[in-house]
């Protein structure tokens, strides 16, 4: 068996002139959630169709498990996809929906059903076999979603914006329980969404797609604190970004102000410089750091947010709720714990 699941060697997906998915190659390993992200009209649901068979490539080659299948329909492919609308029978229980895919294959009915029972307790739905979707609440309906794709036993399983009918609370829970899965079955998983928050809680590696092309592929933390540029810096989770110099290591000067911080290497001279508002610390107006003065105060429970006016820009900043507040019209000093500095 190979060691990658997924292989695209620069793959392009045109629409007449427009190039949805333009000459894409990456290597996804196999056993690994990786996540593909970005905003709207990015490329990342063609990608996704790209790999389970439903659209082919104008140009490029896809392997799986070592397999050309660049050519090959959807159902030569093992692949299974979970659709954001879960796609359930409403006439039909749900022991029968798991087991549909089995029987339009060929299996008996009883044989089908058996599979369909132990993949019902595997995700948790023991005794549940006889409810119709309806009887269901959200979460259950997306792990019988995810019980009938496994039941195929396909090669890769890909989740296509699997929460977003869910509310929020909802939402962190499914999550956590799509993960626990994947790591104890080792189930190699291709998994689209917009949202970032759920793209850093999930996903081994994350692929940040951008006009149809990858901007930059890494872990959650590579992204995060390591971005490639200011796209990066302020889709993976909020970023100030500002113009300012490198003085040495560790040593910036933004808004004409000095600062000592803690960043990577990066040469001295200008640069673009990432801030991520936790990584900003308030303290009294006149002590060491960037001066400002707060123009909004919010108090959000755990944390509070405030936008605060300095010479290098608006900073927006997030502090702990049990951080000393202050408020609107205050005067304060930025302390910048962490910088990014972004590669030209």
């Amino acid at each position: 068996m190979s060691d990658t699941a997924i292989v695209f060697d620069r793959v392009t997906k045109a629409f007449g002139t427009v190039r949805a998915v333009d000459a894409v190659s990456f290597s996804f390993p196999q056993g690994a959630l990786v996540t593909l992200l970005g905003p709207s009209g990015c490329g990342k649901t063609t990608t996704l169709r790209l790999v389970a068979g439903l659209e082919l490539p104008t140009e490029g080659t896809i392997t799986i498990e070592g397999r050309d299948v660049t050519r090959l329909a959807a159902a030569e492919r093992r692949i299974a996809m979970v659709f954001q609308s879960y796609a359930l029978f409403p006439h039909m229980n749900v022991l029968e929906n798991v087991a549909y895919g089995l029987v339009v294959n060929g299996a008996r009915k009883a044989a089908a059903e058996a599979d369909a029972q132990a993949m019902l307790k595997t995700l948790g739905l023991e005794g549940l076999g006889e409810r119709l979707p309806s009887e269901l609440s959200g979460g259950q309906q997306q792990r019988v979603a995810v019980a009938r794709a496994l039941v195929l036993r396909p090669k890769v399983l890909l989740f296509d914006e699997p929460l977003s009918n869910l509310d929020a609370r909802l939402r962190r829970r499914v999550r956590e329980d799509i993960r626990d899965l994947q790591k104890r079955l080792g189930l190699s998983v291709v998994y689209v969404t917009h949202d970032q928050q759920e793209a850093l809680a999930v996903s081994d590696l994350v692929c940040v797609m951008r006009n149809g092309r990858i901007a930059q592929m890494g872990t959650p933390t590579e992204l995060y604190e390591d971005p490639a540029d200011a796209f990066i810096a302020d889709f993976m989770g909020e970023a100030n970004v500002v113009a300012g110099e490198v003085l040495g290591p560790g040593r910036i000067a933004i808004g004409g102000v000095a600062l000592e911080t803690r960043m990577r290497d990066h040469p001295a001279g200008r640069a673009e410089l990432a801030v991520r508002p936790e990584s900003i610390t308030l303290l009294p107006g006149g002590e060491a750091g960037l001066p400002g003065r707060i123009q909004r105060a919010a108090f959000l429970g755990q944390t509070r947010e405030y936008e605060v006016e300095t010479a290098a820009g608006v900073l927006f900043v997030v502090t702990p709720a049990a951080a000393t507040p202050f408020a609107e019209g205050e005067g304060v000093a930025c302390r910048l714990e962490r910088t990014i500095p972004l590669r030209s």
